[in-house]
């Protein structure tokens, strides 16, 4: 494509240079093909298939992922129930009345201790209400030491997964992905072929109606040379007004055959041109509109190896690829419910976080596993699936031997048209021989008077009909050579 594009490149700058082009049938070619919208979206094709080949391939490679979330809730997780809570709160108050409690009790059961007031100072100091408040203070500050503040909640974690095992199913996914990147390939040179094929129909179409208007321009001049010939013999008195009036009528016919040449050349080379991506109205002209006689085609049509004829054709090799890729699509579906094994690792972190008891800041741990999935009872899902896929790859395996089959016919009916149209050419071509001679002998007789100018006519009707034979059969040939390239792969740029 590259190499075509530059070539094309190099011949839009001369044909806007130039006012009238001579194009070759590879310049054309590469003009059709650098032009093609199709062959440029089956090459987008090929892009696309190669990337999902490598996108594939990852799937052999650890994936990596960091996930992040925050949540808000309306009411905080509590290690403490509210009456947990209300008795630490409550803590000084309640050792403070059993303190006085046991000293009341303690003087009550021995009331010789009344009789040492330091003691009993010291008694009532302990049992005092002053120490109710702190003792309640420090109760409230464990009760808030025990919140969580889990209303707002971050977390965070990066994960790796390495598959180990997936029952054969990535290595699946990696050959179809190949193969289908080859499929696009094969597609993409196959509509090469057609765009060549089209390509060349259109050039030599031109070519053929490019020589039938050259000969109907000779012949209309032959006629007209005739007319005044024998308007002057009818002057003389030799010849009828009837002689007369025959070839103005064959004059006439040949105007009007010059016409529908010339207009059939014109359409013919709008189609060249808007195969080519050039304006309907560019003035070109081909290199073989010239010739009188076109090469012979130097392709051998007997024994054709067809071995070598499949191993061309870009459509045997798509359908080998689909074949291939239909195998592969049995083992994914068999891999679906076979066990699949997985490493697994990452870090995991959280605000607030439990591992140094609740505390406002990220923290986290890592971790490291692995995980094994087992099908055990899908009810026959599987084994359906499978014979499905593989019902599919029978029938690309039905569509390649049909295709290889239509293929030998193909082979065959276009070797036998070139041997054919070589000998039409041959037969044409002598043809042509006797049809000159005639014409000439009849000339000679008419100038001497012993032809009358019916039979004259006769013989330029004949030699105009085998002058056109010659040249559709020169077409013929080329356009047949070129049938049987196609038919055993061998139709390309350059070739």
């Amino acid at each position: 494509m590259g190499k075509s594009f530059c070539i094309a490149c190099l011949l839009l700058l001369s044909l806007t240079a130039e006012a009238q082009h001579a194009l070759s049938l590879d310049s054309c070619r590469a003009l059709a093909i650098a032009n093609n919208k199709a062959l440029k979206i089956s090459q987008e094709k090929v892009n696309a298939a190669h990337y999902q080949k490598r996108a594939a391939f990852t799937n052999y490679l650890p994936q990596i992922a960091a996930t992040g979330g925050y949540m808000h809730t309306s009411r905080e997780l509590s290690l403490l129930s509210n009456d947990q809570k209300a008795a630490l709160g409550s803590i000084g108050t309640q050792v403070s009345g059993a303190l006085q409690n046991g000293v009341q009790g303690i003087l009550t059961q021995h009331p010789e201790l009344l009789q040492n007031p330091q003691l009993v100072q010291l008694l009532q100091s302990l049992s005092s209400a002053d120490i109710a408040s702190p003792l309640n203070a420090v109760g409230n500050s464990l009760a808030d030491a025990f919140r969580t503040d889990t209303r707002n909640l971050y977390a965070g974690a990066i994960t790796l997964t390495q598959p180990l095992y997936m029952g054969g199913k990535i290595r699946a996914y990696n050959k179809i992905t190949r193969y289908a990147e080859e499929l696009a390939r094969r597609q993409h040179d196959t509509g090469l072929q057609d765009v060549i094929l089209s390509t060349d129909q259109a050039y030599w179409q031109v070519v053929s109606l490019a020589n039938k208007k050259r000969l109907a321009d000779s012949y209309l001049e032959l006629l007209r040379k005739l007319e005044s010939d024998v308007d002057k013999m009818i002057a003389e008195g030799v010849a009828t007004k009837a002689d007369g009036l025959s070839v103005k009528v064959k004059v006439n016919e040949a105007e009007m055959t010059l016409t529908k040449v010339a207009d059939g050349l014109s359409l013919a080379r709008m189609l060249l041109c808007q195969l080519c991506g050039l304006d309907l109205n560019t003035p070109v002209t081909l290199a073989d509109e010239e010739a009188s006689d076109l090469p012979l085609p130097a392709l051998a049509s007997n024994g054709i190896d067809l071995n070598t004829v499949y191993a061309a054709r870009p459509e045997v090799q798509s359908l080998e690829l689909a074949t291939k890729i239909y195998d592969q699509k049995v083992r994914v579906e068999r891999a679906a419910f076979l066990p699949s094994l997985a490493l697994m690792g990452g870090y995991t972190a959280t605000s607030p976080s439990v591992y140094n008891s609740f505390e406002k800041k990220f923290k986290g741990m890592w971790n490291i596993g692995v995980a094994l999935s087992v099908p055990i009872w899908h009810w026959g899902e599987g084994s359906y699936k499978v014979k499905a896929a593989k019902a599919e790859a029978r029938i690309a395996r039905h569509q390649l031997e049909d295709a290889k089959e239509k293929i030998a016919l193909q082979v065959s009916q276009s070797a036998f048209r070139v041997n054919e149209s070589l000998k039409k050419l041959a037969m044409a071509t002598k043809n042509l021989e006797k049809a000159d001679e005639n014409l000439r002998y009849a000339n000679l007789g008419f100038e001497e008077g012993v032809i009358p100018a019916s039979n004259v006519l006769e013989a330029h009707t004949a030699w105009l009909s085998a002058q056109s034979e010659k040249i559709d059969a020169q077409i013929d040939v080329k356009l047949t050579e070129i049938y049987l390239k196609k038919a055993t792969g061998q139709l390309g740029f350059g070739q």
